[in-house]
C-alpha cells in the first residue's frame, strides 16, 4: 500500500468513526487532516485531526505484514507548561 492509499483510507476511517459516534455532527474525509506521517519498511503510521474542537486526535497504523489498519482514538486530557 502506498502512502496516498494509506492516508485516504485513514481519513475515511476517522470520518466514519466520527459519523458513527455523533448524532448530527457529520464530517467528510476531506475535513480530516494529517498532522504527522511516517513510513518504515512496509508499515505506516499517521496522526490525524479534524476541525471539530473536541480535543481528540487519531492514530492510524498500517501493519504491512497482516495488511491491517488499526485506528486509535485519543482525547487530550491536559496541557502542562514546562519552563526551561
Amino acid at each position: 500500500m502506498n502512502e496516498q492509499e494509506f492516508i485516504s483510507i485513514s481519513k475515511q476511517a476517522v470520518a466514519d468513526y466520527i459519523n458513527d459516534q455523533t448524532d448530527g455532527v457529520g464530517i467528510d474525509k476531506e475535513a480530516v487532516y494529517v498532522v504527522w506521517l511516517v513510513k518504515v519498511l512496509q508499515n505506516n503510521k499517521a496522526l490525524l485531526s479534524t476541525p471539530i474542537p473536541d480535543g481528540r486526535y487519531y492514530e492510524a497504523t498500517f501493519n504491512g505484514d497482516k495488511k491491517e489498519i488499526y485506528l486509535d482514538v485519543y482525547k487530550k486530557e491536559k496541557n502542562i507548561e514546562i519552563s526551561l
